[in-house]
């Protein structure tokens, strides 16, 4: 399987007074706002973290159902939150935590499939930082 998915950036004036707009081809982001203080502080609008953050806790989370349905499994429900670091320039840390319900699996079922699931998601294989995981199984 091969596809492309494509977004735009835009950006006026200076890093830290400028102000941009990012697109993606879905519309799902349709010109939402960017600044230093959507990066910075606690601005409205996105920032290039928050992206990383919400692709990498989809794709985890998707991949880790595949993985789940081939060992014969359905999760009722997967939730994922990613954490993304940045510091000093570079992105040094993203942690996944997850929490799931999924019948009849075992705990120790259940960690060894979402640590398959955070080495081979495209997302994970795709970032140069450290991936941490904790998963915890409930009800």
């Amino acid at each position: 399987m091969k596809f492309t998915r494509k977004a735009h950036a835009n950006w006026k004036g200076t890093g830290m007074e400028g102000k941009g707009t990012i697109s993606t081809q879905s519309t799902t982001l349709d010109n939402a706002q960017l600044s230093f203080k959507t990066r910075f502080a606690d601005g409205v609008g996105t920032n290039p973290e928050e992206l990383v953050a919400a692709a990498h806790s989809g794709c985890f989370t998707m991949q880790l159902s595949f993985l789940l349905n081939e060992a014969g499994f359905t999760a009722d429900d997967l939730t994922t939150e990613a954490t993304v670091t940045f510091e000093d320039g570079s992105i040094t840390l993203i942690h996944l935590d997850l929490k799931g319900k999924v019948p009849s699996i075992s705990a120790e079922q259940f960690a060894a499939t979402a640590a398959k699931a955070k080495e081979i998601c495209p997302i994970s294989k795709l970032l140069n930082t450290t991936i941490t995981l904790s998963a915890e199984l409930i009800g």
